[in-house]
């Protein structure tokens, strides 16, 4: 990981539990990653480390990703690799809409995820335009 030229991985852990730095293997299913010119990264099964040093997050991907056109809002890849719909991202596109085209199942999710209520998180919906990511984010 670090180039340690053949070193002790229990030393090499040593050191850098010394140096501040925390390493953690992240039980990832799916990481996509969202272009701006609109061809995302899917990857499946990939290995993923986050590593903490002096408050900075780093995360590591290794894997062999495909490329979409599109992997959707919010970093959904349902639809857009072929196999790989999850039934409850289509129930969250079936929910009714209110009155401000917000899905319900997005206000519940920002709703659950930030620690507010409903209200509080349809109008942090309002503000981030509909992203529930963008959403979540301020309210924390």
């Amino acid at each position: 990981m670090f180039g340690g030229g053949g070193m002790n991985p229990r030393k090499m852990k040593q050191m850098m539990k010394q140096m501040g730095i925390d390493v953690e293997e992240l039980d990832a299913e799916r990481v996509v990653i969202e272009t701006a010119d609109g061809d995302d990264l899917v990857f499946d099964g990939a290995q993923v480390t986050k590593m903490d040093a002096q408050g900075q997050e780093t995360y590591q991907i290794v894997g062999s990703p495909d490329s979409v056109a599109d992997a959707g809002v919010g970093g959904s890849a349902a639809g857009a690799v072929e196999g790989d719909a999850d039934p409850a991202l289509d129930d969250a596109a079936d929910a009714d809409d209110s009155d401000d085209g917000i899905p319900e199942e997005d206000v519940k999710l920002v709703a659950q995820q930030a620690g507010v209520s409903k209200e509080a998180a349809r109008e942090a919906l309002e503000a981030a335009n509909g992203e529930p990511a963008r959403a979540i984010s301020d309210l924390q």
